[in-house]
Formats: structure tokens, sequence, C-alpha cells
């Protein structure tokens, strides 16, 4: 079984709340746990090796959305930017 190793060094989320960043967090980590238990998935970030940098763009979510959701849709981005 390989190990999936990921540092966010900085995480920038503009227009939200300070007191929701744990919440964001814990989505993204969650997420991220999920997307990369996929081999898959995996074998696509070792194929992509030391990324310096990976720019997400835009993620659209709803202006009630929970902060747990929003660290999904962060993830999910982060998965799909990994595959370009």
């Amino acid at each position: 079984m390989k190990r999936v190793v990921l540092h966010i060094d900085s995480l920038v989320l503009k227009g939200f709340r300070y007191e929701d960043r744990h919440g964001i967090a814990e989505g993204l980590q969650q997420e991220l746990s999920r997307i990369f238990a996929d081999p898959q998935a995996a074998g696509q970030l070792t194929a992509n090796g030391d990324m310096s940098r990976l720019r997400v763009g835009s993620i659209h979510v709803g202006q009630n959305s929970k902060p747990q959701h929003v660290g999904s849709q962060v993830a999910q981005g982060i998965g799909k930017g990994m595959k370009k």
C-alpha cells in the first residue's frame, strides 16, 4: 500500500468568515481522504510529482453552504486540478 502525503502550505479563501475556517478545513480533509483513497487518483498524484503550486480557480458554492461543504468543494477542485 502506498502512502500519500499532501502538504498544503496555504489555502486562500476570500469572502468567508474567520469562524468557519475549522469547518472548511475539516470538509477539505475528509474529501481529500476520500478522493485519494481511489488508487487512480493516488496514481495521478504520483505521476504529477512535486507541485509547487496548484491553482484551482473559482469554486461556486451556494450562499448558505455549510463550511464543511465549502471544504468539500475545494477538495473536489483540487482533485480536478491535478488531472490537468
